[in-house]
């Protein structure tokens, strides 16, 4: 865990720290065809091994938003608030995919507290994050997303 933070005030005061990097995280064809099979997106390009083998990437790439939907797992790895009664996910303001993610490829994110708003239910955090996949050039997502940290 990179940060444990001992309340949701400290969150709050805490805009432009960085939050380090999470472990390297293998993405598997399994991974790929529950997501699939959870979404409903079976494009050939994530699900159809022979295929996607002839195709742009050489092979099947995760899906964009199986990629996106990573950060809640990486948040976990990265921070902990002491005192929230609950971490809800609240938005998404930004969200580009500027690299397909090859199966078989390994991806880490890193954050950036980047704003907080205190209202009613407790303080809006927003958070620069940043997955790349190892050894590419370009990241697989960079996205702003905003958590609720409830009092």
């Amino acid at each position: 865990m990179a940060h444990e933070f001992t309340g949701i005030d400290e969150v709050a005061h805490s805009v432009g720290t960085q939050l380090g990097e999470t472990e390297w995280l293998e993405i598997t064809q399994e991974q790929v065809n529950q997501f699939a099979e959870a979404t409903g997106d079976h494009q050939w390009i994530h699900v159809d091994v022979a295929r996607a083998a002839k195709g742009p990437y050489g092979g099947t790439i995760a899906h964009g938003y199986l990629t996106l939907s990573l950060i809640a797992r990486f948040g976990e790895e990265l921070f902990s608030v002491k005192g929230a009664t609950a971490k809800l996910n609240y938005g998404v303001n930004k969200v580009r995919f500027p690299a397909p993610v090859p199966v078989g490829a390994r991806v880490r994110a890193s954050a950036q507290i980047s704003g907080a708003q205190e209202t009613p239910a407790g303080v809006q955090v927003s958070l620069q994050w940043v997955i790349e996949i190892e050894n590419s050039p370009k990241p697989a997502c960079v996205a702003e997303t905003v958590v609720l940290l409830v009092r």
